[in-house]
């Protein structure tokens, strides 16, 4: 029988499974059964099954519940592109390419705004209570994305917490004005400043010049760091040792990092060293790294030899702070997805092997709640705790296997107390922005 959340948002969800990792024991990947009192919004209490008074009552039988998801690293203004500009060869030089035609024709303000608020109505209804977005910089897009986002996060506020990094390549961050520019304008969306490089001879200058920027003007950092199957990429190391020697003290956070897995071990534990003493957050792409990397249509359809991510577990065992999230969504970079945080973690266990020692695996729910809020300093925190926001997500599964077997395409998105409509927007609605069909 379907559960039925109470319309008036007091009541308990008992007999509820939650992660000990996300109610005050990190490392923990044990279940532990509690009551979830919930009442004006927020958790009132969270105490042992069987312990909660109130008398509306929700019996989940054991289920999981978990919080509403954290998605760190998306692209919110390339979403939704992919009917109208594909890949041409699956490769990551063919997306580039493939996004600068598309940004040049398309993306007016009216374009890229539709396109993301689709975008943001569809991991709403999957359970997701903040993004962190990366829009493409290259002037004049910068003053566009800029002005679309500034819009979107008013619009969604109470609904999905937004952030913004604005996304750079090699090109402008070497040109001073053009970098000083796209800085200022982030600065005053209140935005993050981003870029991305991998195999570049002027990697110790572009990271240099990045973080001398963002420390001048009070900017965190947030780069695509070596999204190469190339073993002299350098980015990762050459941004560690630029915040060891500037002693940046802003948020640096570096996604992908896929060169990483694919360097001797010597290298591997050199930069894995300066990342965890630079304080580094790295954030892992699962879904979109194992489609782009190692996918070589030279010489005809070919299998790849390895996943694309980067060494997660290792550095996350080296004490820096790891994430995963959904990266791209049907654009030329990843021809799928849908911002859903739930995939991103089912996904996740099996691209990066964080499933064994099963009896630790539900610590890593962390990976697309608590730790990247902690990263991001979100002001949703992403744990279960009295006090919180009553922002839930309710799955049918009682324990990790049947949690991950399922897509769980019937589970209960709970905000502010109340339940809301999972329904997804239709593909539809974006037809006229695609062309000719």
């Amino acid at each position: 029988m379907p559960l039925t959340i109470p319309a008036n948002g007091h009541y308990v969800l008992a007999n509820a499974s939650v992660p000990e990792a996300l109610i005050g024991n990190p490392k923990s990947g044990a279940l532990q059964s509690v009551d979830i009192t919930i009442a004006d919004g927020a958790i009132a209490a969270i105490g042992s099954a069987g312990s909660a008074a109130l008398p509306q009552r929700v019996d989940l039988r054991d289920d999981i519940v978990l919080p509403a998801f954290l998605d760190l690293h998306t692209h919110l203004d390339k979403g939704h592109i992919w009917p109208r500009k594909q890949n041409p060869d699956g490769t990551w030089i063919g997306a580039l390419r493939a996004v600068l035609e598309d940004r040049e024709a398309n993306w007016a303000s009216d374009d890229v705004e539709r396109r993301m608020d689709f975008s943001l109505r569809c991991a709403y209804a999957h359970g997701t209570a903040a993004i962190r977005t990366h829009l493409d910089m290259a002037p004049p897009q910068h003053e566009i994305s800029w002005d679309v986002f500034e819009a979107m996060r008013e619009r969604w506020a109470g609904r999905i917490e937004l952030q913004a990094a604005g996304l750079m390549g090699p090109d402008t961050i070497l040109d001073d004005s053009a970098l000083r520019a796209v800085a200022t304008r982030t600065k005053s969306a209140g935005g993050i400043l981003g870029g991305s490089t991998a195999v570049h001879p002027e990697n110790p200058r572009i990271m240099r010049r990045l973080v001398e920027v963002a420390g001048e003007l009070g900017l965190d950092i947030d780069l695509h760091t070596d999204e190469s199957p190339d073993p002299a990429a350098n980015a990762l190391e050459c941004l560690a040792d630029a915040v060891i020697e500037t002693g940046f003290s802003g948020s640096v956070v570096a996604g992908h990092c896929c060169s990483l897995a694919v360097q001797d071990a010597d290298t591997a534990r050199r930069v894995i060293d300066k990342v965890a003493r630079a304080g580094i957050a790295v954030v892992s792409l699962p879904m979109c790294n194992m489609y782009l990397q190692d996918r070589d249509n030279a010489s005809g359809v070919r299998t790849p030899r390895w996943r694309g991510v980067t060494l997660l577990n290792e550095l996350k065992a080296a004490g820096v702070p790891v994430a995963i999230a959904s990266d791209n969504t049907r654009d030329p970079f990843y021809a799928y997805g849908d911002l859903d945080g739930f995939e991103v973690l089912r996904e996740g266990a099996r691209i990066l092997h964080f499933d064994h020692p099963q009896a630790d695996a539900l610590a890593w729910t962390r990976a697309v709640s608590a730790d990247p809020a902690a990263i991001a300093r979100f002001t949703f925190t992403g744990e279960l705790k009295a006090g919180a926001s009553a922002d839930l997500v309710l799955f049918k599964g009682r324990n990790w296997t049947e949690l991950m077997s399922r897509p769980q395409s019937d589970r209960i998105v709970i905000r502010a107390g109340k339940a809301i409509d999972t329904t997804l927007p239709d593909y539809r609605e974006l037809d006229d922005l695609m062309g000719p069909s």
